[in-house]
């Protein structure tokens, strides 16, 4: 099942969005609930590597940051393996989306002295307008977070509620003899 959501993860960076609307933080989130430690922390980053060999690489830094923050949600879904409630999952998504906003933006800033026409000043009216060009692009990271941890979480409880009530009937193969 973790290469069902890899493969679905690559696929959906391919169709076109709103920006940051892409489905990674919650697969991060969702496979530290459902899936092994190994399989939250690798699923995001394979499906990232996947989508951007084809995408295109960017600054290493700024992927470091990236990558590095989906990592962080991935902790997050380990966190909520034993503590998932709907409220629980809603706010790490949330936190999710926030981290991904903080630690990316400040990492485009800081690299800022490295670019060949820097967008901000390295100075504290920099960082903030840094942040504020980047809350139209955090619009799209809360929709795409929401909406994807909603389905993929939805989807789960929902097969696991129908697994857990209507478990399958096992079958002998044994023949009756009477």
């Amino acid at each position: 099942m973790p290469y069902f959501f890899l493969m679905a993860a690559v696929a959906l960076r391919f169709i076109p969005h709103m920006p940051n609307f892409a489905p990674i933080a919650a697969l991060a989130l969702f496979a530290g609930v459902y899936f092994n430690k190994k399989y939250a922390l690798i699923l995001p980053i394979a499906a990232m590597l996947v989508s951007d060999y084809f995408i295109g690489f960017y600054n290493p830094w700024l992927m470091a940051a990236v990558y590095g923050s989906f990592l962080m949600v991935g902790l997050i879904g380990l966190w909520l393996k034993n503590h998932k409630t709907f409220a629980n999952v809603l706010g790490g998504s949330m936190f999710g989306s926030i981290i991904f906003f903080v630690v990316t933006n400040f990492t485009m800033w800081a690299i800022q002295p490295m670019m060949a026409t820097p967008m901000y000043q390295t100075s504290w009216q920099g960082l903030i307008t840094c942040f504020n060009m980047a809350l139209p692009f955090f619009r799209g990271t809360i929709a795409g977070d929401l909406f994807y941890a909603g389905l993929m979480f939805g989807l789960m409880e929902v097969v696991l509620y129908i697994v857990n009530k209507f478990p399958a009937k096992k079958e002998s193969h044994v023949a009756n003899i009477n």
